[in-house]
């Protein structure tokens, strides 16, 4: 196997790291402080075109596979950790299931105007009683001539106060009227129309800079023409954006990890007790280094899921064994960095305290660890469902 990085992707990184320079740790410091939208940033990506990264140049994109955007997206991270990369997550594997399953109609409208900057969306999946059982979504869609009519709740809708757009998962038939749980889902490309959607903002942990948020939706019209394929099939549509979302995410956390890491060691060195850098003593140099070793694991198993999926392979145990694995290593790189600094690490002009309380979602979200767990158990070493 090649593991060299292409002079195509080490020009990605490249890039990115310029651009990320402009926007050093004193700017996140400051978002995180106030919560605002890191939006020059986010303009910036767009100017350069890193928005569509992997979507096909028709639409304005760069038609570049999940590998590199996952070493995009790690190099974000690495820069600006979770508010940097979360600020254009969706981005990159939203839009997805329009680009499969929409009209060419809807790839005109809907994709360049993401692409350019133009325009921003979110996600509507998850609700406060479903969890991650979507079947059990209750937010419906009422189907009137040519359109419908949606009332239900959405929660963690990340970015919603930005959001021109929402991708909007459904249900079009009651689930104890379907054959199956997972069918009667709908797909839709909606406004966010402030007459009908209510935003209520999450106070969270993390990540203050990009807002997460519970979304309340009475009466919204939404048109037949913004349905993303067809009625009763939006469970299936989603599903094709899962794999890509693991795998830049798990890319992210290493980011993050290295990112720690890399301050953890530096202060390490210049960092004098008892007539000696603290550096020099191995209970401090020993995590260092089995961080480091853990996070060039991450990546290998964040890059081989990558290949798989832009090689057209299954991949789903792979993104989510990366996913698993990333959230992981990188959290405890994070941590030991805060460890590393002592005291200092405590305080938010070191920023380590910052990285790691942002390297605690990719541990709960968009799935669960125990649900990883549970799906390598049943679909790798095909023990018996436990839920």
């Amino acid at each position: 196997m090649d593991f060299a990085i292409t002079t195509e992707q080490q020009a990605i990184i490249d890039s990115i790291r310029a651009l990320m320079s402009d926007f050093g740790d004193d700017y996140w410091l400051e978002h995180d402080d106030t919560g605002e939208f890191p939006e020059d940033f986010y303009q910036a990506m767009a100017r350069g075109g890193w928005l569509g990264i992997t979507m096909p140049e028709i639409y304005g994109g760069s038609n570049l596979g999940v590998q590199e955007a996952a070493l995009m997206m790690m190099t974000v991270a690495e820069g600006g950790g979770m508010s940097a990369a979360s600020s254009m997550h969706i981005n990159i594997f939203g839009p997805h299931p329009i680009l499969v399953f929409g009209t060419d109609d809807q790839k005109r409208r809907f994709l360049p105007p993401l692409i350019a900057g133009e325009q921003k969306t979110c996600f509507g999946v998850t609700e406060a009683n479903a969890g991650l059982d979507t079947t059990r979504i209750e937010t419906f869609a009422r189907r009137e001539g040519d359109k419908y009519i949606i009332n239900g709740q959405k929660i963690w809708t990340t970015t919603a106060q930005q959001a021109d757009k929402i991708m909007l998962l459904t249900r079009t038939t009651p689930r104890d009227q379907c054959k199956k749980p997972h069918e009667g889902i709908t797909l839709f490309y909606a406004d966010m129309d402030p007459a009908h959607v209510q935003i209520k903002e999450i106070h969270k942990m993390g990540r203050k800079a990009v807002n997460s948020n519970m979304t309340f939706y009475d009466n919204l019209e939404v048109s037949v023409d913004d349905r993303v394929g067809e009625e009763g099939k939006g469970f299936q549509y989603i599903l094709h954006s899962l794999n890509p979302e693991r795998i830049l995410l798990a890319a992210e956390s290493v980011g993050m990890g290295r990112s720690a890491l890399k301050r953890a060691a530096q202060y390490a060195k210049d960092r004098n007790v008892f007539g000696r850098p603290i550096g020099m003593n191995q209970s401090v140099q020993h995590p260092l280094a089995e961080n480091w070793i853990e996070l060039e694991a991450a990546y290998l198993s964040v890059m081989r899921a990558a290949w798989l999926y832009d090689n057209g392979k299954p991949c789903g145990a792979e993104a989510n064994g990366a996913k698993y694995l990333a959230a992981e290593v990188g959290f405890k790189a994070c941590q030991q960095a805060v460890l590393t600094h002592g005291g200092m690490g405590y305080a938010k002009e070191f920023h380590v305290e910052r990285l790691m309380r942002e390297a605690m979602l990719p541990r709960l979200a968009p799935v669960s660890q125990n649900m990883v767990l549970n799906f390598i158990a049943t679909n790798v070493l095909d023990l018996p469902r436990s839920y």
